[in-house]
């Protein structure tokens, strides 16, 4: 009983430690000491929710999952395993059961104001999802982006072309066309920061897409550092053949490109729009998507090919 007490303070102290790295934006830091905390007192189901919230702002889905579906183990009456096993799914697009999951939560504690936001919030985009499927569908296919061919002329404007260049373009361009009908079809609203990967065949297909949310990752100098460490870690770690970035420049508030001096100067006029960050072992792109208002509905133009050098938003994430 003693020995139990004694790892349980431990943990306590583990804890709130591990919490101060949180908060500061240290979230590898954090998940270590949460991983110390939870081998003093494996019981404990806070210890795997905090360290499933790191996990999940280093871009480790699956262990930010497994460690939220443990929280929901140790203590199912608890609704903050739920919430977290939710944000788990959501970051990897499983949409239709992370709402699910988040209905859970709420039956669990009626008065969360987290897990209604987030009910309200997928509610919304798989509505806004649908209504656009079903008006594709009407037109016998989606609505073309404009300029979306001139992305594979910038893509292989290059002095060598990669062999699997076709590939690429194609990973590229749905990328940009899924985020353009997100974008056009939420009037702007409903697009969040994340980051694609293409990666090597796992079972059922020659190829995978993981969708990675980022959305914190441009808040401040320490988030973002933290995030880009986790998304080359993670390159690594799933030997992914190309990335690309899609993000809002209102999303923006670190680093902000556009705001450079001298030759850095932002060239562009339009104050709305989406960054569009592409790259592989063997190259690297830079688009900027603008938005107009237009009778009333924010509707994005051709994509404009950026000076990387000038304009980076991450960088390089193969290594």
């Amino acid at each position: 009983m003693a020995e139990k007490k004694g790892g349980s303070e431990a943990a306590a102290a583990l804890k709130e430690e591990g919490n101060a790295h949180y908060k500061s934006g240290n979230f590898l830091k954090a998940a270590a000491v949460y991983t110390q905390a939870i081998k003093a007192d494996p019981s404990n189901a806070t210890l795997y929710s905090n360290r499933s919230a790191a996990f999940l702002n280093l871009v480790k889905v699956t262990k930010a999952l497994a460690d939220a579906e443990m929280t929901v183990k140790l203590n199912p009456t608890w609704e903050k395993g739920y919430f977290r096993k939710g944000c788990a799914l959501e970051a990897a697009e499983r949409h239709e059961e992370a709402l699910a999951v988040y209905r859970e939560a709420a039956e669990k504690n009626p008065q969360s104001a987290e897990v209604a936001t987030k009910i309200k919030k997928l509610t919304q985009l798989l509505r806004d999802k649908k209504r656009h499927q079903d008006k594709a569908s009407k037109s016998n296919g989606s609505k073309p982006v404009s300029g979306i061919e001139q992305l594979k002329l910038d893509l292989t404007s290059g002095p060598q072309n990669p062999e699997n260049i076709d590939e690429l373009f194609t990973f590229l361009k749905e990328t940009v066309e899924s985020s353009v009908q997100t974008w056009d079809s939420t009037n702007g609203g409903k697009l969040d920061p994340a980051v694609r990967f293409l990666t090597p065949k796992g079972s059922t297909s020659s190829t995978e897409l993981v969708h990675v949310t980022v959305e914190k990752a441009f808040e401040s100098p320490d988030t973002f550092h933290n995030c880009v460490f986790s998304l080359q870690e993670y390159a690594v770690e799933s030997k992914a053949k190309a990335a690309c970035l899609v993000v809002p420049k209102r999303s923006i508030a670190y680093p902000q490109v556009w705001k450079g001096e001298g030759t850095r100067t932002w060239k562009g006029t339009h104050s709305n729009g989406i960054f569009v960050q592409f790259e592989c072992p063997a190259m690297r792109r830079l688009w900027f998507i603008p938005s107009i208002i237009e009778k009333g509905q924010n509707v994005c133009r051709a994509p404009e090919l950026l000076d990387l050098e000038l304009h980076q938003v991450l960088p390089p994430l193969f290594r």
